[in-house]
């Protein structure tokens, strides 16, 4: 979306620099994009007669970090949800428009939902290892799948886990429960089961609002160095971890996409006057 309003002071929020992030790249302007890897088209989505979200459309760009931000109970997380069809297991519900992953719609008859649903991995708000150990953890969806030989499965666990920055930590304790980790370590052993499906996008709702301080700052630096290889799009009710982690943020209310930009315009040159209230704290 391009805006043309002026620049105006935001007292109510001061983005934090990425100072303990590594540098990235600008975002792409819409003119230099290419193809999405999320293409969201009118979609809109309703649980029997209450409607959620109406009528987004908007693109994700490939391998970025794209933040959701808006108050609760604006469909941000039913959103999310919809990409890989999560929703599908709630009854009554029904959906308008379209999405599409890598340009392929995921609401197709054809559509495959556990190949799906290891093209779009999913890391919830709160950490919910297998009871398994750790190696069982992040073996378990490359096993299923047979996407690697058995006798490979000890190399992508180490790989995973050392994308999940979780290696160094746990090398000596993988055939321990994953569920006697600390908390940020069981959400980055999430994060590591996830990338052993070998997806192309990543969803995290939440991801880290469970977490203290020092466990939410890995996994800032994990999402911003995940988006080299993947498509990061993270739900995120913090909007200064929004400024800090994302490329592009979309601003949901009421169901519906307010705006949707370059995360740096968007926190300093909102152009839409309800943007500029929700992110200088005059309502949500």
């Amino acid at each position: 979306m391009t805006t043309t309003a002026p620049a105006r002071a935001q007292p109510g929020f001061v983005p934090v620099p990425r100072a303990t992030l590594a540098p990235r790249p600008p975002a792409p302007t819409p003119e230099q994009r290419g193809s999405p890897a999320v293409d969201v088209r009118n979609f809109s989505f309703a649980y029997g007669s209450r409607q959620i979200l109406r009528d987004l459309t908007f693109e994700i760009e490939r391998k970025s970090v794209t933040a959701i931000i808006g108050p609760s109970g604006c469909g941000k997380s039913t959103f999310l949800r919809s990409i890989n069809r999560l929703n599908d297991l709630i009854p009554g519900i029904r959906h308008g428009g379209d999405i599409l992953v890598e340009g392929t719609s995921v609401f197709s008859p054809s559509t495959d939902l556990v190949a799906l649903r290891q093209k779009v991995g999913m890391v919830f708000q709160q950490p919910n290892p297998f009871p398994k150990s750790v190696f069982d953890n992040v073996a378990y969806g490359p096993a299923l799948n047979r996407l690697v030989p058995r006798r490979d499965l000890p190399d992508v666990v180490e790989k995973c886990l050392r994308q999940a920055a979780l290696w160094d930590e746990v090398k000596d304790r993988l055939d321990e429960g994953g569920t006697g980790l600390s908390g940020g370590q069981q959400q980055r052993l999430c994060i590591a089961r996830a990338l052993g499906n070998q997806p192309e996008v990543l969803l995290m709702d939440e991801p880290a609002s469970a977490l203290d301080p020092i466990a939410t700052a890995h996994i800032e630096e994990l999402i911003n160095e995940l988006s080299a290889e993947y498509t990061v799009v993270i739900v995120t009710h913090n909007m200064q971890q929004a400024a800090r982690v994302a490329d592009y943020t979309a601003f949901f209310y009421l169901g519906e996409l307010v705006e949707f930009d370059r995360t740096d315009v968007l926190f300093t040159k909102p152009s839409n006057s309800r943007t500029e209230d929700y992110i200088t704290g005059r309502f949500g």
